[in-house]
C-alpha cells in the first residue's frame, strides 16, 4: 500500500459514516438539536408506544452508534408491520448523544420527562451508560436496556443488559488463545471503565488457564504513538496481544505493531469487540489472524442471520449487520422487551420489568437467547472467529448458551 492509499482511508471511513447516517435518518423528522422522530407508517386508532433511542450519531463513537440506531429502526418497523404491540404502534424518538456524556444526560432527561417514552435503549461506551442511567432509571422511573458488550458488574434495578459479558467472552476465548497463540499476554487498553474492568477479569482467566500477563497499559482513546509499547511487546516475547484500545487510536496501534513484525514473528492479535465492521478500520494484512469472540458473525451463515442480513442491506445500502456496535444487543433487547410487553399486557415499568426478568426469544442473530432470572443479563451462544484476508472464519462455537456470570 502506498502513502496515497493510506491517506485516503480516513476519508473513506468518514464517507461510509456519512452514508450510514443518511440512510438511518431517511424518513425521520428532524426536530433540531440532534433529535429525530420516526413515526409509524399508516393510520392507527391507538396512541403510539414511545421508544427512546439515545446513542452516538456523531463524534468519535458514531461508528458504533449509527448501526445501533439502524437496527432499532429496522426492528421497530418489523414490529409495526406485524400489528404493533397491544394494538398500538411503536414510535421511535432518536437522540444523538454525540459522544458527549454531559450532553447525553440532557438528551435522556428530555426523553423521560418531556417525551415521556416508555423505554430507553442505547449507550455504547460504559462511561456513557454510567452517565445516563440515573437520569433514566432513578429520576425518570423508566426502563433502560443497554445493548452493548461490556465489562460486567452492572446490577442497577430496571437496567437490563443484552450484550456479552466478560464471562461470556473471556471464558470462551482465552483458553483458545493460549492453545492457539501462547501463554504470554500483553494488554494495551483505552483508559476508561470497560478496558479496566474487562482486563481485571481477563487477567484472572489468563492465570487460571496457565498464562501470564507481561504488561498492561492504558492510553487516551485518540492516542496514536505506541512505539514504546510496541518495543516492550517485541522485546519481551509476548505471544498474544489482548487489545482493548478503541477507535480512533486502535488503527495506529495495529499499524505500528504490524510494522514492528509482531504478526510475522508468529504473534496473535485478539480484540473482543472487533466485528466485521471494525475489521475494516485497518488494512486486512495488519490484523491477519486476529481472534475475536462475539455472539454473532456473518460467517455463521445461518438462515435467520442471512435473512436479517438481507433485510438490513436492503434498508441501509452497502452496510452489513454485525455483532459489535451494540447491534445484536439492540435486536435482542427490543425483541425481549416486546415479549415482556406482550406477557405483561402493559408498557408500565413494573409489570414489564417483571416479565422481562424471564423473557426469551426462540431465534435471533447467533441463535435464541433468554434472560437469566434475577440477573437482568442474557445467556446466549458465543462464537470464536479468526480474521483471514479481511473476513472472519468461525473456529469454535460454544456448546449451547453461555451464562453471563453477572448479578447472581
Amino acid at each position: 500500500m502506498n502513502n496515497d492509499d493510506r491517506s485516503s482511508r480516513p476519508l473513506s471511513a468518514s464517507r461510509r459514516l456519512f452514508l450510514q447516517r443518511t440512510s438511518l435518518l431517511t424518513g425521520m423528522i428532524a426536530l433540531g438539536g440532534g433529535s429525530y422522530l420516526y413515526n409509524p407508517k399508516g393510520v392507527w386508532a391507538a396512541a403510539p408506544i414511545k421508544v427512546g433511542i439515545a446513542t452516538d450519531l456523531t463524534g468519535a463513537i458514531s461508528w458504533g452508534g449509527i448501526p445501533n440506531s439502524q437496527v432499532a429502526k429496522m426492528v421497530i418497523d418489523q414490529i409495526n408491520k406485524g400489528g404493533g404491540l397491544l394494538g398500538r404502534p411503536l414510535q421511535m424518538i432518536l437522540e444523538d448523544t454525540a459522544t458527549n456524556e454531559q450532553l447525553a444526560v440532557t438528551k435522556v432527561r428530555k426523553l423521560v420527562t418531556q417525551d415521556k417514552v416508555d423505554v430507553v435503549f442505547g449507550g455504547i461506551t460504559s462511561s456513557m451508560r454510567n452517565a445516563i442511567k440515573d437520569t433514566i432509571v432513578n429520576r425518570g422511573k423508566t426502563l433502560y436496556i443497554y445493548p452493548q458488550l461490556y465489562e460486567g458488574k452492572e446490577c442497577t434495578p430496571y437496567l437490563f443488559c443484552t450484550g456479552p459479558t466478560p464471562a461470556q467472552q473471556c471464558d470462551t476465548l482465552i483458553p483458545w488463545l493460549i492453545k492457539n497463540g501462547g501463554k504470554k499476554f500483553y494488554l494495551p487498553s483505552a483508559d476508561y471503565v470497560w478496558p479496566h474492568t474487562l482486563n481485571a477479569y481477563a487477567r484472572k482467566a489468563i492465570v487460571k488457564n496457565g498464562g501470564e500477563v507481561i504488561g498492561e497499559e492504558y492510553f487516551p482513546v485518540d492516542h496514536n504513538e505506541y512505539s514504546a509499547t510496541v518495543n516492550k511487546i517485541m522485546s519481551s516475547g509476548v505471544n498474544v496481544v489482548f487489545n482493548t484500545t478503541i477507535p480512533p487510536g486502535v488503527a495506529a496501534f495495529f499499524k505500528q505493531l504490524y510494522e514492528a513484525g509482531f504478526l510475522k514473528n508468529g504473534g496473535r492479535l485478539s480484540c473482543v469487540y472487533y466485528d466485521e465492521n471494525a475489521i475494516t478500520i485497518t488494512p486486512p494484512h495488519e490484523v491477519e489472524g486476529l481472534a475475536s469472540c462475539l455472539d454473532y458473525f456473518r460467517a455463521i451463515n445461518d438462515p435467520f442471520g442471512n435473512q436479517l442480513q438481507a433485510e438490513y442491506g436492503k434498508l441501509f445500502g452497502n452496510t452489513s449487520y454485525n455483532a459489535g456496535s451494540g447491534s445484536t444487543g439492540m435486536y435482542r433487547g427490543i425483541k425481549l422487551w416486546e415479549a415482556a410487553v406482550k406477557e405483561a399486557k402493559s408498557v408500565n415499568r413494573e409489570p414489564v420489568a417483571a416479565a422481562l426478568d424471564h423473557a426469551k426469544i426462540s431465534d435471533g442473530p447467533g441463535g435464541g437467547c433468554e434472560m437469566v432470572p434475577g440477573t437482568r443479563h442474557v445467556k446466549m451462544n458465543m462464537y470464536t472467529a479468526v480474521s483471514k484476508g479481511g473476513k472472519y472464519e468461525i473456529v469454535e462455537k460454544s456448546k449451547g448458551p453461555v451464562m453471563p456470570g453477572e448479578c447472581a
